[in-house]
Order: C-alpha cells, then structure tokens, then sequence
C-alpha cells in the first residue's frame, strides 16, 4: 500500500518546479557538511538525503557532550558506520546497526582512543576524508576505501579492500551513541543476506531498529559474538550481539545494502525492494544529490561571496536533515506505545526537536517546504494519540520529554493560522489544551494552581513558565479563530503570566516564590543552578526578561515604554557578569549578555523593532551573522539544534524574520545578500532585493513592495506566498524614521 498523500496536486507541483531550478543550479556544490562538525556544533556528518529515516555516517569511540551525533571533527579513530544519527543536538543516542569493514585476522573489539591495536577500529585522517549532500567518503588506515549514499530508509556501502589478508565487515549491533542494547538480534539469511535487529533504551527511553542488508559478494562465513566472545555462527540473539561477516580471499570490492524500519525486518525487506533493487552505486549517489539540489533549489542567492554561498547553502541543507521520516514505504510505524500503526494516511516523522525549532525552523518550513506541513502536524497528532499529550521531543518509538515548554502546541498553531487545512484542527485545538493543562506535564499544576510557577516549587520554574506562556499565545490564537471564546480568554491570560514575574525595580524578569515575594538574593546574570534548583534552563535573566516572543509590546509596556525598553535591550548585548561556576556550555557565541549559540536569544535582537528601533536590529543581526556563522568545521556558535541554529542565519541571511511563532509576521534585519529567490509552490516567486548592499551598507533606507513604497518593517506569511519583489535600498548610516512610526512597526496577533 502506498503512503496517501494529503496534498498530492501541491507536491507534484512543488517537485515539478524544483526540477527546473536544480536543472539550472548545483546548490549541493556550495555545501559543506563539515562546517559545525568541530567546536560544539555536534552536526552529522555522512549520506542522507532530505529528511530522510537514513542517516548513514562514520561513528567514533563515544567521549562525551561533543561526540552527541556519534562524529567530531577533532578525531582520529572511526569504529564503524551506523546508519541513524542525530544532527545538532546537545543530547546522545543512535548510531543503530554499525558496518565496519577491515582485513585480516578476525576481530571484534573497539578499542581504546590510545590504543586500537588489535581491534576493529581504524585510525583516518581530513586528508582522505570527503562529504557532500548524499555522499561520505574515506580512506581508512586499515587499508579500506569507503564509499556511502543513501536512499529515504537504504544505506548504501561501497568497500574497496586493498590490504592484504581475509576482507571482512563487523556487524555490531551492541555500540551506539551513548546508548545501551537491551537486546540483539543477527541472522545469516543466505550466502548474500544478513538480517537483524537492536532494542535500546537511551535517551529516547526505548527504541527498536531492525536491519535487513544484501552482500554483492557471497559470505563465506558469519561468525556470531555476544559483546567480544566468540559464540558461533550465522544466528544469535543476545544483550549485546556482534558478527563478523568474512569473504573469500580474492575478493576486493563489495557493496552492501542496509534498510531499516521499525517494524520488523520484512518491513526493513520490503523497503530495499522498492527504494532501491539495483546495485548501481554511482545512479544511487546521484539520485541522492539530485534530491539534494531539488531541495536546496528553494532558494536561489545572487551577489554572494563563495564562502557566503557555502556558509547560507551548508544552512539550508542542515535545516533539512530533521524531522526525519519515521515510517516504511507502506506507511507502517511503530508508536511509542510499541504499536504498529497501518494504513496510514500521512506520511510519518520524528526528531523534532521542538524546543529549539518552533522559534524559527517551523516558521520558515511554511515558506520552504509547504508540501510537508500536514504530514508534520498529522505526525504530532499521532503522537498525541499514541501518548496522551503533544509532543516535547519525540525521538522514534519514545518521548524523551527534553527542554521546558510543549512547543508542538505554537508549531500547530502557526500552521493552522497560515491556511493548512490538512489536518484535523479541531482535534489539534483540543489536543493543545489538553497538553496544556495536562496534570502530568512538568509545572502545569503549579501554573494553574498560582497563575505562575513558583521558584521554590519547579526546578527551571521561571524558564517553564515563560515557555507555556509563550506556548499558550499559539492556544489562544488558534481559539479565537475558531470561535471558541472562552477558551480564547483562558489562554490569552496565560500567556501574558510573564507579566507576573516582570520586576519592574529592575526591569528584569524576576524569579517569584510560592508566597508571592521574589526571590532574593537575585543575580540575573547567573546561569547555574543555585541551591541545586536553578530557575533558568540554559541561561540566564539577563536573557529570560525579553523571552516573550509573543507578545513583544506587552513586555515594551511592562519596561514602561519604548525609550526604557531600548535602553534595557541595548544593556544586553554589553553587560559583562559572570555566569557562575557550573554554567552550561549551551549559553555560548556571547555578546554581553546575548548568547546566539542558545535558541531562547534568537529572537531578541529583532525586538527592537517592536519599539521602531528597526535600524538597530539590522545593525545587530548583520554583526552576528558575520561573527557566528564562518565556513570552518567550528563556524557555528553553539549546538546546531537540528536546523534551528542554521534556519535563524537563512531567516536573516534573506532579511525576513518570525519573532511571534505563531503569528506569521516576518520582521525586517538586514539582508545579506543583492538578491535572494524564493521558489514557492505553484511556480511563485518571492525575490528580496538589497540595492547597494555590503559589508558597510547594513541600513534599510527605504522598501517597496511590488513596486510601491513601503514603510513597515514587516512582511506577512500572506505577502511571502502570494509572491512578488520586496526591494531595500540599503546604506551606511541608520534611517531612524524606517518603520519608527506607531503604524509601521510589527504587531503580535491578540
């Protein structure tokens, strides 16, 4: 059965346009999946293709907080090629089903990173080491090239053997990233088929991967192995399962193929069969590039350094790594009630890591890839079915409940209040408040019970509070359009609870006790937790007073007004205090008290907007593309988040951003580049001109709109996807009176 699909006319339009622009433009050429593999970027590094179940990629001994995708730049030792990873995220697990192939004697063990001698492992180095969208490459020191590609849910392995002695590939179902098999399962099928599956708890709480791979070579033998003890051969199920896949001795070269699915390893079969049945690597290689390009294709930029191009095109190719499919080519999945689901009529994703993507990675999905929105939202709602709440941050068949906030309910919201009507949205409006006075979600009793979480009552409180608040907006919003007043009202007040923990003595967000006091003694820039509680996730007051995105001119009003509120803003970016001892690496890429390496800063410099100050946010947001985003393996300022970090540079990079993430606003920075196309659906176009624009010239000093003037410093989602030119002239000194008047400035949907 085929997946069916909800927008089929709009994705055959999509797709048929893309065609075009990848006809005309190699994107993929510009990108460089290494940038971000170094510092603490923790992106993937390996074959893929847009949003696919795949990850194929190289797998390092696990060290630690940099090692999270499995890879960092900064290594020497490859212990296997696995086929999931995550990509950006400051949190382990994965690296399911490693394939590592080597000569010679017969071996299983890992190895220390001091010392691999008599083990699997082998030592690489840069210099033999290539990537690109769909493609891995790597000459190891054990004398084997290795070649990777992808399909949606086939890895592809093209192994070359040139050292001397038995040509053999480690099938090791017991390591992972950081996770643990709880059970293992290896079966010789035939000469040329080798099956199996790994159950693992991590930090998704339990997930199940089963593998179904073809040799083009026949196997000569499959010895079997629990941890490194040699057991037997061909069929063994076990805690930690290894085998060793060995050939004759003459054999140099061998492909294999690896599907997975999380349903069974029929499923796993029946995804080969029909993804991918030839054994021709390089049409596989180029099918996956050429996906690759038809994805990037989405945006076109002109007047672009090369080193600009490969910092905005690496970006966009990060933004469309995650969420990644969760579902066989029949649709099937298994839930996290370890279910299987059938007959589906979305097609199923995962990985979303929505505390960091429902800021400016879901917005902007909604411009870029339109087609997919339904099938995301359909996916969250599955959850709900499956969970009983919304997700927080779903990873396969579990909910690892990572980061405050149910930051499904404003993605859900947003998409509703663009004009996506494929999914079910009285269901989904349901589901929100469900989620959000769900008894068992962290904080919510303490939020209904005070109007606010307490300090002394909720570890994080203030955070938790802000994000609900922040979350609520996209509740209340989607209530009032559907009529449902009351709940409108209920809502709305919610999400104005910041206001209750807004100390107007200092104009800082202030943590607030049971009693209703603050709690003292405060220091706002610290970003540990003190009295082993802490009040902030990943930051600190400095940053969390202007953690409102959704209702910037209500936070204006609490500061008293525009001049009080700029001046407290302008603080931010110069205040020097120390975060305290034991303050999290996330609150990074620092200026003043601003971090761009943690997404809950994101938004904030287009705050000044809000208060028609949109000069200062283009000088702001320029200066932190320049500084944060550089084409080297550590060019980005923190954890890529899985495409947030990226998709906040592609937002301001074409000059346009959402503060309120559930309001369809784009608030004007400053635009990077002389001009970038956006390739919408049904062959539209949204063109951003920047006239004079350079390294110098950061001011907006006049817009027009299809030609005509235009005096806001802000577009709406309706604007973007009728399609049309937005023209900037651009120059060296602020134009103070652009988007200064009451009229002009953006305004937060109530």
């Amino acid at each position: 059965m085929r997946i069916i699909r909800l927008s089929v006319a709009l994705g055959i339009i999509l797709a048929a346009f893309s065609m075009n622009v990848q006809a005309q433009h190699d994107n993929a050429a510009s990108v460089d999946p290494f940038i971000g593999s170094g510092g603490h970027g923790h992106v993937f590094v390996g074959a893929n293709v847009p949003f696919g179940a795949v990850q194929l990629g190289p797998m390092n001994i696990f060290k630690g907080w940099d090692w999270c995708s499995g890879y960092h730049y900064s290594d020497s030792i490859i212990i296997g090629f696995s086929h999931t990873h995550l990509s950006g995220t400051g949190c382990a697990d994965l690296g399911d089903v490693s394939f590592m192939p080597y000569s010679g004697t017969l071996r299983t063990a890992t190895g220390r990173q001091d010392n691999i001698q008599g083990a699997a492992s082998s030592y690489y180095d840069h210099e033999h080491e290539q990537a690109a969208p769909g493609y891995y490459q790597v000459d190891l020191k054990n004398g084997v090239k290795v070649e990777l590609t992808a399909t949606d849910r086939v890895g592809m392995h093209h192994y070359q053997y040139t050292a001397a002695g038995t040509p053999r590939v480690l099938i090791d179902l017991a390591n992972g990233i950081d996770s643990k098999t709880y059970e293992s399962y290896v079966q010789r099928v035939d000469d040329y088929t080798v099956q199996g599956y790994r159950f693992v708890h991590g930090w998704a709480p339990t997930h199940k991967v089963f593998f179904y791979a073809k040799f083009s070579k026949p196997v000569k033998s499959l010895d079997t192995f629990l941890g490194d003890d040699r057991i037997g051969h061909d069929e063994l199920q076990g805690r930690n399962v290894k085998s060793v896949a060995s050939f004759a001795d003459d054999v140099k070269d061998v492909l294999v193929k690896v599907a997975i699915s999380s349903v069974s390893c029929t499923n796993a079969k029946m995804n080969m069969e029909q993804e991918l049945p030839g054994w021709d690597f390089a049409a596989t290689h180029k099918a996956a590039a050429d996906k690759w390009n038809r994805q990037l294709g989405v945006v076109d930029i002109q007047g672009a350094s090369e080193s600009e191009r490969k910092v905005f095109y690496t970006a966009l190719y990060h933004m469309f790594i995650a969420p990644t499919q969760y579902c066989d080519v029949n649709g099937d999945f298994r839930g996290m009630d370890d279910k299987i689901y059938t007959n589906n009529k979305f097609r199923n994703y995962t990985t979303f890591s929505l505390w960091d993507t429902y800021r400016t990675l879901h917005p902007l999905f909604t411009v870029l890839v339109a087609d997919k929105i339904d099938d995301m939202m359909n996916s969250m709602l599955s959850i709900y079915d499956q969970n009983g709440k919304l997700p927080i941050w779903p990873l396969l068949s579990g909910e690892t409940n990572c980061m405050p906030g149910y930051s499904s309910v404003p993605v859900l919201a947003d998409a509703y209040l663009k004009g996506f009507r494929g999914f079910d949205a009285t269901k989904a409006v349901n589901a929100m408040i469900a989620t959000g006075t769900y008894d068992k979600q962290n904080g919510v009793p303490e939020f209904m019970r005070y109007g606010y979480i307490p300090a002394d009552k909720k570890r994080e409180a203030t955070s938790i509070n802000l994000e609900y608040a922040a979350d609520d907006r996209g509740t209340a919003l989607m209530a009032k359009r559907m009529g449902r007043t009351e709940d409108y009202q209920t809502f709305l007040k919610r999400s104005n609870s910041y206001q209750l923990l807004f100390d107007t003595k200092i104009n800082k967000i202030h943590p607030k006790m049971a009693d209703g006091s603050w709690y003292e003694p405060y220091n706002p820039f610290l970003a540990n937790h003190r009295d082993g509680v802490g009040d902030f996730t990943e930051g600190n007051g400095w940053q969390y007073t202007f953690m409102v995105p959704q209702d910037p001119e209500g936070l204006i009003a609490c500061h008293g007004g525009d001049a009080a509120f700029v001046k407290n803003l302008d603080s931010l970016f110069v205040a020097e205090g120390d975060l305290g001892e034991g303050a999290p690496p996330d609150v990074s890429g620092m200026v003043g008290q601003y971090a761009q390496g943690n997404e809950p800063n994101h938004h904030i410099p287009y705050l000044y907007a809000y208060a028609g100050a949109q000069y200062k946010t283009a000088a702001c947001v320029r200066a932190l593309q320049k500084q944060f985003y550089v084409a080297q393996p550590d060019g980005y300022a923190g954890n890529e988040d899985c495409g947030q970090m990226s998709a906040w540079y592609v937002s301001s990079a074409l000059g346009l951003y959402q503060v309120n993430p559930s309001n369809g606003v784009y608030v004007f920075g400053s635009p990077s580049f002389a001009r970038a196309t956006v390739n919408l659906p049904g062959g539209k176009k949204f063109t951003v001109v920047a006239h004079n624009n350079s390294d110098r010239n950061v001011y907006i000093q006049s817009a027009r709109l299809n030609g005509r003037k235009y005096t806001r410093s802000y577009v709406t989602y309706q604007d973007i996807m009728r399609g049309g030119t937005l023209e900037f002239v651009m120059g060296p000194e602020p134009n103070r009176h652009f988007g200064a008047a009451k009229k002009d400035r953006p305004v937060s949907a109530r």
